[in-house]
Order: structure tokens, then sequence, then C-alpha cells
């Protein structure tokens, strides 16, 4: 059982992606939550607009969470 987890590592250059990618996904859904629930940020819209760029990014980030852990065709 043990050979076949080191059959399926991935190289480093996929581990790094797959790490940039999940930081990404955390900065874009926590900066869309921010602008959708934080009235201390100076922005010049109103409530409805904040809550639809807010939602915009969140449903940008769930995306890409998606796309992330999607199984590639190579991983199978």
């Amino acid at each position: 059982m043990s050979s076949n987890l080191h059959d399926k590592q991935k190289s480093l250059t996929r581990r790094f992606l797959l790490i940039l990618g999940v930081a990404t996904l955390l900065c874009v859904t926590i900066f869309g939550l921010m602008i959708m629930f934080n009235n201390n940020l100076e922005l010049n819209m109103g409530t409805t607009q904040r809550m639809a760029v807010g939602g915009l990014l969140v449903a940008y980030g769930i995306y890409r969470s998606f796309r992330i852990f999607k199984k590639q065709p190579q991983d199978e």
C-alpha cells in the first residue's frame, strides 16, 4: 500500500501550484466576505453594490475551488 502512495506523489511544480491555488482561493474568498460584511471599509458603494461585488468574489472563489480539486486525467 505504501508503494502505491509513492507512485502517486505529485511533482514539486504541481505541489507548488496547488499551494498557490489554495492561497489564491482563500484570499479571494476572504476579500469577498470582507467587502460584503465589514462596514468599516471606506468604499464608495451602496449596500447592494457591496453585496454584488462581494458575492461575485465569493462565487469566483467557489469556482476556483472546484477547478483546483478536480481530478486531472494524468492523476488517475
